[in-house]
């Protein structure tokens, strides 16, 4: 008998969810971590199948949830005045200018065009102004 020690989906789903209630969160963590550290763990492929299929059942769910919200946000798009070949010409001269991704540069070009501040992203410079835009993220202390 070998002293692996194995663990059933939910407690992957535990560690992994942020929703999960915060005492079942921690003890899975701390089980996972364990058996890791001791390197006793052991998974099985159904396991893993099962967590994958939950990940992806839970995050479809929520994420058309979020979507569902955040389209009742005021947004620039095909259905709105944006999105027109003129924007996308911005967009592309920006992204030559700045060096940014064309992805990122059509974000700048959708907050320009919302009259924006401030776009809050971590994928520019922070600080960096853009016409009357500012380059904020929110993951890092302005003070």
């Amino acid at each position: 008998m070998s002293d692996a020690e194995c663990c059933d989906t939910n407690v992957l789903l535990y560690a992994h969810d942020i929703t999960a209630p915060p005492e079942k969160q921690e003890r899975a963590q701390d089980r996972l971590e364990n058996l890791w550290m001791n390197r006793r763990r052991c998974l099985s492929t159904q396991v893993l199948q099962a967590f994958y299929v939950r990940v992806v059942q839970v995050r479809l769910r929520t994420m058309r949830r979020v979507l569902a919200t955040l389209s009742n946000n005021p947004c620039n798009g095909p259905s709105s005045s944006w999105n027109r070949p003129t924007d996308l010409v911005c967009a592309m001269k920006q992204s030559e200018r700045y060096r940014f991704s064309f992805w990122d540069a059509l974000l700048v070009t959708a907050a320009q065009k919302a009259h924006a501040s401030v776009l809050w992203t971590e994928d520019l410079n922070v600080g960096q102004r853009v016409g009357d835009v500012i380059i904020r993220n929110p993951f890092v202390s302005t003070e």
